[in-house]
Order: C-alpha cells, then sequence, then structure tokens
C-alpha cells in the first residue's frame, strides 16, 4: 500500500482525508501545510507533519494537493508549479461511493468526493477537484485545477477550462463552455459560454465583475506560454 500525503489541511483536505480512509486504497501519512501554527498539530486525527516542502524529503510518497476556496481558487495550480513534482507522484483519490463509467477518465492528483456520477466519454483533467454529488454526463470535459462545489450538474458535451470554479448547486447547459478561470456563483444557471477570467452569477448566468487577481495571473500566466501544470 503506497503512502499519501495530503497537501493542505483545510476544509477540502480533510473531507480527501475521510475519502482516503474509506478507500482504503493508500496508508494516509499525514497533512502538510505551510502555516506553521498547525506543524505538530492533528486534523480531524491525522499528524500535520510539516510544511509543504516535505513532499521532497518523503519521495516514495503519493501527493494529493487539496488547496483553494472561491476567495484563491489557483491555489492548486501555484502549488503544483513551486512543487514540481513528475506527474507520477499524484494520486487519484475516488470515493468508493463514486460512479464513474468505463468510457471516463481522470487525471493525476485529481479528487471525487462521495456519490459523484461520470456517466459516459466524461475527461477530467489533472488537480480537479470534484465535491459531493456533482454530476458530470456525456462527453463532458474538465481541465486541469477546476473546481465543481457540491451538487453541480453539467449537461451533455459542456466543458470547464483550465482552472474554472463552479460554485455549489449550480447548473451547466449542454454544449456550453465555462473560460479559463472563471467562477460560476452558487445555484447559477448557465445557459451560453461565459468568457474566461469573469465572474458570473444568477439564474440565467450573467456576467457580475472580472475574476480576482490570482485567478487572472494565472490566465495571463497560461496565456503567455507559462507551465501547463
Amino acid at each position: 500500500m503506497s503512502g499519501l500525503l495530503i497537501v493542505g489541511a483545510g476544509g477540502f483536505a480533510r473531507e480527501t482525508a475521510q475519502a482516503v480512509r474509506d478507500t482504503g486504497e493508500f496508508e494516509l501519512l499525514g497533512h502538510l501545510d505551510d502555516n506553521p501554527a498547525l506543524h505538530g498539530t492533528e486534523v480531524d486525527g491525522v499528524s500535520v507533519l510539516g510544511g509543504c516542502d516535505l513532499v521532497h524529503v518523503l519521495p516514495e510518497a503519493r501527493v494529493v494537493i487539496c488547496v483553494g476556496n472561491p476567495r484563491d481558487y489557483a491555489a492548486r495550480a501555484r502549488l503544483v508549479r513551486r512543487l514540481g513534482l513528475p506527474a507520477d507522484r499524484y494520486a487519484t483519490v475516488i470515493h468508493p461511493t463514486a460512479v464513474v463509467s468505463a468510457t471516463s477518465g481522470i487525471g493525476p492528483g485529481s479528487v471525487l468526493l462521495a456519490h459523484c456520477v461520470l456517466t459516459a466519454a466524461v475527461r477530467v483533467g489533472a488537480h480537479v477537484a470534484v465535491m459531493p454529488q456533482v454530476v458530470l454526463t456525456h462527453d463532458d470535459v474538465v481541465e486541469d485545477f477546476a473546481t465543481l462545489a457540491s451538487g453541480v450538474r453539467m449537461g451533455g458535451g459542456a466543458r470547464l477550462e483550465r482552472g474554472a470554479y463552479v460554485g455549489s448547486g449550480a447548473l451547466v447547459r449542454e454544449g456550453t463552455t465555462v473560460g479559463a478561470w472563471s467562477l460560476i456563483g452558487m445555484g447559477s444557471s448557465v445557459l451560453g459560454d461565459v468568457p474566461p477570467g469573469e465572474v458570473w452569477v444568477g439564474s440565467p448566468a450573467r456576467r457580475l465583475r472580472a475574476a480576482e487577481a490570482p485567478a487572472l495571473d494565472e490566465l495571463a500566466t497560461r496565456t503567455v506560454g507559462g507551465p501547463l501544470t
């Protein structure tokens, strides 16, 4: 059984730790977090071993990065770039109650929590966070670093571009695209394409404003040919 380090010690990291326990696939070694106040403590009975750079001290351990929130949903991308680990160091965590069809695929470093459903020919990239009860239907594409909060539903052939964040309970119409590093507010209904780097809310969803600086910085990095991960 491979050892696993969870980078982060907040809510998403704690949920992932519970999923890891439920799967029984990995030996959970502990959390890593750059907040020194957490070092040497326990979170839900799991030790916080130290800062994130300890991934280099334990080279045999697999890693999953579980950071980010609606105020800074670009945090995972920055950490992946900073740590510079090869793709094969990253684990993929899938809760045992998730339903993933044989025709669907999930990239390294991604997490699927309880009762998610991927119906047919769904493609989920690397370092994607899929919260409980998300439904991805036929031919959906979710690119690297995207986040789908609990209860999101995507119609067939929809696409979330790199780093997009879709809030809890939002609906994305079939065949539509949510642009890179855009944010969709909770409970919104996306009926048409959303440009990159914007915040859309409501039903039907409409533009509220530009995304915050961390997301726009990532969008600019990607645009000028920065690292893919």
